[in-house]
């Protein structure tokens, strides 16, 4: 009868190998007896070597052909999960969609909606507080939007940071200068970081002074400069790289009449060159000559935009009329009173006023029965509406449309 073996026989042990092909155990007692462990048991087999295997090749994945799936979760992540519409190359210059903004529960700006076309003059009015200065930072990369999202030439505002960097140029409501620069050092400064070569930005300095009438100043310290001046050259630091957009914010704060009659000429002049700018004010006169569009904000809600012209129409303001006489007042007022197209009329003194809801070509008949009547018109005008008229129709003091 043969003996069963005993735990401590070697070739008892067989450890049982997932790979057919490994090296086994092996069989029968070890070659050298000094391997065998003391007071018996079994050899325990080498340990095998795991093979290398060879690196799995790298993805070659471009930030523009990102895997879907990781770009769908960054796409969630930076717009709140809302697919949001790249503007066609051809469409606005500037493009802005639901941007929200909130601040521990202060809703500055809240699902702003706009479009800018390409060489507008754009006018952002409204009071302190409206949100115009929350927007412009926003499409300035300055700011994280809680919800939306803008294109500027159709480069994302969130997304291509650097490159909407490079088209645009922007300058703040408040701003600073270096110490110890002169004016020309200071506009090297923002040239070079720009990436302008130094050979370019000699001409390019000498240029832009000669634009913004610094000239004179080329050599000057800046914190010597008064504030119009400092605001000159701000303007030039914005322009220095010749960006096609333009955002300024409220760039005639703080000017004397004649330095805020040259800004607007500027503003005109650089349209003229084919820039599209974007520009704030809570002085609502001071951009009724020189904008092309507006847009009129309250309380971070958009009440209007557009056109001037059809500001004034969706205001529902009729046309107001002024005439003034030598003579014949009683005539006039009694001419008047009996057309059903004349509201509000009034007298002060021998000025006469009066809101016309007729077509405006028909106020040359008017004029003609006056002087039938022998009533001796000095004047017979239009009063020219004004926007603090249209923003006051438009709200209800809470930021409401009526």
């Amino acid at each position: 009868m043969t003996a069963k073996p005993s735990p401590g026989d070697a070739d008892w042990f067989r450890p049982a190998s997932p790979d057919p092909d490994a090296p086994r155990a092996p069989v029968g007692p070890a070659s050298d007896p000094a391997a065998l462990p003391k007071g018996g048991g079994a050899v325990r087999p080498a340990a095998r070597r795991r093979r290398r295997q060879p690196p799995a090749p790298a993805r070659s994945v471009s930030r523009a052909g990102e895997h879907e799936g990781a770009l769908e979760r960054r796409r969630r992540r930076t717009t709140g999960g809302r697919r949001y519409e790249t503007p066609p190359p051809d469409g606005p210059v500037v493009k802005i969609q639901s941007f929200t903004k909130i601040y521990d529960g202060f809703v500055a700006v809240k699902e702003l909606d706009l479009e800018i076309d390409r060489g507008d003059i754009f006018g952002m009015i409204g009071p302190n507080g409206a949100g115009k200065t929350t927007t412009f930072r926003f499409l300035a990369t300055l700011l994280q939007p809680t919800k939306g999202e803008a294109w500027i030439a159709g480069r994302s505002v969130r997304r291509e940071v650097m490159d909407v960097r490079r088209l645009i140029g922007y300058m703040p409501d408040t701003f600073g200068v270096y110490d110890g620069m002169r004016v020309w050092e200071f506009l090297d400064f923002f040239a070079l970081a720009y990436g302008i070569p130094r050979k370019k930005r000699v001409g390019l300095v000498g240029d832009v002074l000669a634009l913004l009438d610094l000239e004179g100043k080329r050599d000057a310290p800046v914190t010597a400069l008064s504030r119009g001046m400092k605001q000159r050259l701000c303007l030039a630091k914005t322009l220095v790289h010749d960006p096609p957009v333009l955002i300024l914010d409220e760039p005639a704060s703080g000017l004397d009449p004649r330095a805020r009659l040259e800004i607007k000429e500027l503003l005109r002049e650089l349209q003229k060159m084919g820039k599209t700018i974007l520009i704030s004010s809570h002085i609502l006169s001071e951009l009724r000559d020189c904008c092309t569009k507006i847009a009129i904000m309250e309380r971070g809600h958009l009440l209007a935009s557009g056109p001037i012209e059809d500001i004034f129409a969706r205001c529902g303001a009729n046309l107001q009329v002024e005439i003034r006489v030598l003579s014949g007042e009683a005539e006039v007022e009694k001419l008047m009173s009996g057309d059903p197209r004349v509201s509000g009329f009034h007298r002060d003194a021998d000025i006469l006023r009066f809101e016309w809801t007729g077509k405006t070509e028909e106020l040359a008949d008017v004029h003609r029965d006056l002087v039938k009547r022998d009533v001796r018109v000095l004047w017979f005008r239009e009063v020219e509406r004004t926007l603090e008229e249209a923003f006051m129709t438009l709200t209800k003091g809470g930021g409401e449309v009526q």
